[in-house]
Parts: structure tokens; C-alpha cells; sequence
């Protein structure tokens, strides 16, 4: 299955993308309510986390694609697919703010990671836009599959690089 099928059958089927997407929000705005005054309590923060990642990995790789579509494919912003690319980002940003009410993301186990993840996809991905703008690769006449591959190679390497300086 590639990924172009995997999209296809996910958007033939919006029950799931829809009830995945509005669980979570959901979730975080019961979690607030029933555990309102216990926010330093370690059990919701891990709670919050989890909320956190289940919608973030989604949210920022809905962004990441289309970041791509629209810089490296060129396709327009009409061939949008709303429900695989700007309901996972909603859905992020709503939880975001449903929990950041309650506690500070900051204090939240694992947010640092995510937002270092956000920070090193987005340093690739303008390296990627730089080097296909200067014509030193033609990334736009790659396959999905390699581009996330060489994404993933550039990510790696930009993580090895980063924690040598910081060590």
C-alpha cells in the first residue's frame, strides 16, 4: 500500500478521521474538567502527554505534507484535502489550547521532544526547499516515499549533529 492509497482509503472513510480527530480534543477537555486542581498530579500530566502525541505526530506530519505538496509538487492550495491535512492540525491546535489552559505545556513530559521534532523537520525542510531551488537536486521529481526517506536520513543527521554540540 502506498501512501497516496493509504490517503485515498482514509478519506473514503471519514468516520474514522473524524471520530480519531474529535476524540482527542475531547478527551483533554473531559480530562480538564475531572481533573481540575490536580494538574501537578503525575498521572494527568503523563495523561496530557499522551493526548499530546497522539495528536501531534498526525498534526505535524499533515503540515509537513502539505508544506511539500504546495513547495516541491506545486499543487495548489484548491487540492487540499481537508481531511487529512487541516483536520489533524486543528485538532493539534485545539488540544494544544484545551490542555495549556490547565497546565503549562512546558511542564509536560515529552513536549520538549515534539517541539524539537517541529523545529528539526522544518530546519530539513528548508534545506530540502534551498537545494531544490538551486537546482543541486530535483527533489520534485521524486517519489513520496524517497522524499520522506530522505527526510528522515536529513532528520537523523541533523539529531546526531545537534546533540554533539550540546554535549
Amino acid at each position: 500500500m502506498t501512501l497516496g492509497e493509504f490517503f485515498n482509503l482514509l478519506s473514503n472513510n471519514p468516520n474514522y478521521i473524524l471520530g480519531y480527530f474529535s476524540l482527542i480534543p475531547l478527551t483533554a477537555l473531559i480530562g480538564t474538567i475531572i481533573g481540575k486542581g490536580e494538574e501537578d498530579e503525575p498521572v494527568w500530566k503523563y495523561f496530557y502527554s499522551i493526548l499530546i502525541y497522539l495528536v501531534a505526530i498526525p498534526g505535524i506530519f499533515a503540515i509537513t505534507l502539505s508544506v511539500y505538496l504546495f513547495f516541491f509538487e506545486r499543487r495548489s492550495i484548491f487540492q487540499t484535502d481537508v481531511l487529512t491535512q487541516i483536520v489533524p492540525v486543528i485538532s493539534m491546535i485545539a488540544t494544544f489550547l484545551i490542555i495549556k489552559r490547565r497546565v503549562q505545556l512546558e511542564r509536560i513530559p515529552g513536549f520538549g521532544r515534539i517541539s524539537g521534532l517541529v523545529m528539526m523537520v522544518g530546519v530539513a525542510l528548508i534545506a530540502m526547499w534551498v537545494m531544490e531551488k538551486t537546482r543541486i537536486v530535483f527533489f520534485s521529481y521524486l517519489p513520496v516515499q524517497y522524499v520522506l526517506a530522505i527526510l528522515v536520513g536529513l532528520l537523523i543527521v541533523f539529531r546526531v549533529g545537534w546533540s554533539k554540540m550540546n554535549s
